[in-house]
């Protein structure tokens, strides 16, 4: 009769550590955004100024929206607050899923969690500082005469928003090559055969996660190939989980 319940109890404790490390995630995600908050109005000229750049003169961007002023900025300031605090956030999933790794994945771990932030960072800055001054050049330049190009503030945040995920999603190519074969997922063979197949799915997802124009749709799918090419450059250095260390 004290079966269920024995094998209950692990579960409640799983779960128990499971909330204590969510509530650390959104300590920490509160915490930046406080400190972050007070610089919201800079934050968002900052993430404004490539388009702002391009704009013909005497135009600016609008808010169709009344309280649009207010939280565009706020909106900008919790999205750093998350990019700020993501190492941290990182680390509690790590303590959380660290009892159940073997030591040698526990070695692992730590130089993932560090590329994947410094990937998805530099896929944002690439986003940035490349993509967006050419793409907003090439929609601004498009621009059809007697019309005046006036971005609404929040849409222009939501693509924004858009394109920084889909950069930096895609910038952790490496990182999801190196741990599936890692892990012994996939073999290298397999790895290297799906090139054909990559290069499509690429232009496939370029094509549907980025405006429908062809520049911004080749800016992200090159990457994405080269940052594959990257990954399995990395798998020849390292061995998966089931060959002999």
């Amino acid at each position: 009769m004290t079966l269920p319940d024995e094998n209950a109890q692990p579960l409640i404790e799983h779960l128990l550590e499971l909330r204590r490390r969510l509530v650390w995630i959104l300590l920490g995600i509160v915490l930046c955004f406080v400190a972050i908050v007070p610089f919201a109005q800079q934050l968002y000229a900052f993430v404004a100024k490539p388009l702002m750049m391009v704009l013909p003169a005497n135009t600016s961007m609008i808010a169709t929206d009344v309280v649009a002023p207010f939280f565009v900025p706020i909106k900008v300031a919790l999205m750093a607050a998350f990019l700020v605090s993501l190492p941290h956030s990182l680390y509690q999933v790590w303590a959380f899923v660290a009892p159940a790794l073997y030591q040698n994945e526990k070695r692992l771990i730590a130089p993932l969690i560090l590329s994947s932030v410094m990937l998805f960072a530099v896929g944002m800055a690439f986003c940035y500082f490349l993509v967006f001054p050419l793409v907003f050049k090439f929609f601004a330049g498009m621009t059809p005469l007697g019309v005046s190009m006036a971005t609404d503030i929040d849409k222009y945040l939501s693509f924004v928003l858009g394109m920084f995920v889909a950069f930096g999603v895609t910038f952790e190519i490496p990182v999801i090559v190196v741990l599936l074969y890692r892990m012994g997922v996939i073999s290298f063979a397999q790895l290297t055969a799906a090139r054909p197949y990559v290069i499509v799915a690429s232009f496939v997802i370029a094509a549907v996660v980025t405006p429908p124009d062809v520049l911004s749709q080749v800016m992200l799918a090159v990457p994405m190939l080269l940052l594959y090419e990257a990954g399995l450059l990395v798998c020849r250095m390292v061995h998966p989980r089931n060959s002999t260390e």
